[in-house]
Order: C-alpha cells, then sequence, then structure tokens
C-alpha cells in the first residue's frame, strides 16, 4: 500500500509540475530574496573559474535550489505514510545534501585547477604592460579586455564602468580583487591602483617596479605548482613503497606458517 501511495503522489506532483499548476521555478523565483541567503559567498566566483562566461551564477544557484526541493518532496512522498517529525528533518537532510552537492562538485574542480586559475590574473596583467606604457591604467584595461581570461572579463568591465563614472579611489580595483579571490589579488590590485596615479615622469620607473613584482608573482606561483606536483609524486611513491613492503611482508609470513605446516 506505501508503495502505491508513493507513486500515485509522485505522479500527481509531476503531472502537476507538467501542466504548470505547479511550478517550482515560479515558487523559487517569488521568494529568490529567501533563498539567495543559501548562496555561498564563493559561488559566482567558482562558476566563472568552471564555466567563464557560458553560464549564468543565478541560473545554476535556482537550479540547485530547485533540485533540493525536489529531493525534499521524493522524500516525504517516500515517508508518507508513516509520516513524523523526524523523518521530515531527514528529508530536509536529504534535499540539502543534494542542494550542496553542486557546490561540492564545483569547488573540487577549483581546488584540481587551483594554479593555473590563480596563474591567469598575473599573466593577464603582465599582459598588458606594453598598453600600459602607451595609455593610462584605466584604458590599457578597457583595450585588453576583449583578449582576456573569459573568468575577468566581467570584472573587468564592471571595474572600466565605476572608473569611468568617476570613481578614481582604489575601490574599484579593490571591488575586482573581492570578486576574483585568486592568490595574491588584492596585491596586484593595489599595485596597478598605485601605477594608474604616477605622473608620467616617473612611469617608466614604476613600470618597472610593476613588471619585476609580476614576474615575482609568476614565479612563485610556478615553483607553488611545481613543490605541489613533486609532493604528489612523493605521496605516491611512499604509498607504493608502502604497499609493497606490506606485500612482500604478507609473502614473508605465509612462507613462514607454510614451512611450520610442514
Amino acid at each position: 500500500m506505501q508503495i502505491e501511495m508513493i507513486i500515485i503522489s509522485l505522479i500527481i506532483f509531476f503531472v502537476l509540475s507538467y501542466n504548470g499548476q505547479l511550478s517550482l521555478n515560479e515558487l523559487i523565483n517569488d521568494n529568490f530574496h529567501l533563498f539567495r541567503k543559501l548562496k555561498e559567498d564563493d559561488w559566482d566566483f567558482y562558476v566563472r573559474a568552471r564555466y567563464g562566461d557560458t553560464m549564468n551564477a543565478d541560473n545554476l544557484f535556482i537550479k540547485r535550489v530547485r533540485n533540493g526541493l525536489i529531493a525534499i518532496v521524493v522524500t516525504i512522498f517516500i515517508f508518507i505514510s508513516e509520516l513524523n517529525a523526524l523523518k521530515v528533518l531527514v528529508a530536509f537532510g536529504v534535499g540539502y545534501f543534494i542542494f550542496k552537492m553542486d557546490y561540492m562538485n564545483i569547488k573540487s574542480y577549483y581546488k584540481k585547477h587551483i594554479f593555473y586559475i590563480d596563474s591567469m590574473l598575473p599573466h593577464y596583467l603582465k599582459g598588458i604592460e606594453i598598453l600600459i606604457q602607451h595609455y593610462t591604467v584605466p584604458v590599457a584595461i578597457g583595450k585588453s579586455i576583449l583578449d582576456a581570461p573569459d573568468i575577468f572579463k566581467d570584472g573587468l568591465q564592471e571595474m572600466i564602468n565605476e572608473i569611468n563614472s568617476g570613481d578614481d579611489s582604489i575601490n574599484p580595483y579593490m571591488n575586482f580583487a573581492k570578486k576574483y579571490p585568486v592568490r595574491d589579488s588584492m596585491r596586484m590590485m593595489r599595485l596597478l591602483y598605485r601605477l594608474s596615479l604616477g605622473s608620467q615622469d616617473r612611469k617608466q620607473e614604476q613600470m618597472l617596479m610593476f613588471s619585476r613584482t609580476i614576474s615575482n608573482l609568476q614565479q612563485k606561483a610556478r615553483e607553488t605548482k611545481y613543490k605541489n606536483r613533486l609532493d604528489k609524486m612523493e605521496g605516491k611513491t611512499m604509498n607504493m613503497l608502502m604497499s609493497t613492503g606490506f606485500g612482500v611482508m604478507i609473502l614473508l609470513v605465509l612462507a613462514v606458517l607454510q614451512m611450520m605446516d610442514l
């Protein structure tokens, strides 16, 4: 009887959803300001790091919320004949786990590619050195947006828009650094801001300092990458040696036991 009730309930739920009489998307959109409180601070950054401009972070977040709500409803339907407070709590726990799965997966992608993503910003800044020598910093950034890594394009455009609107403080640069919390982003944006304030007679000296600092950051990123790769290889080697030693030990024990039986 319980299985029949679950099947009927699921059929009714999906029929109402298909006919538009029950719309989870409408429910989520109408209460998005509430669901937004569940949104992780670094969700937008991870989405940009994973997909660039091809995916909308809010749309993916809505999909996560919808999947979580569906999981809650399905779990409640499973327990519907013996529903109690504990099982309702379990249903919400299942829904929250489904909701969090996409975040954990996309965060895992970032951790696997962290060195490549972290190296993008110093590489980009190194690439606009020539433009900065001939133009002001905002103009150079504006001209470089088309060739910038996809992950940074929206943030660069927002920074330029803030500067063009009359904000000549460090805020546009810091807003960019907060939006893209890669390694040393705050430091690099402060360097870029100081360079934008420099007078023409000191520009060459400041450019040399800027170039040297960015090169050092690139070298630091490469060294960290190679160190972690070496640590990973050493870890694999140690695991292999331990497995080999454990296998040899087992063979020796079996050999001793066999000799004792003889």
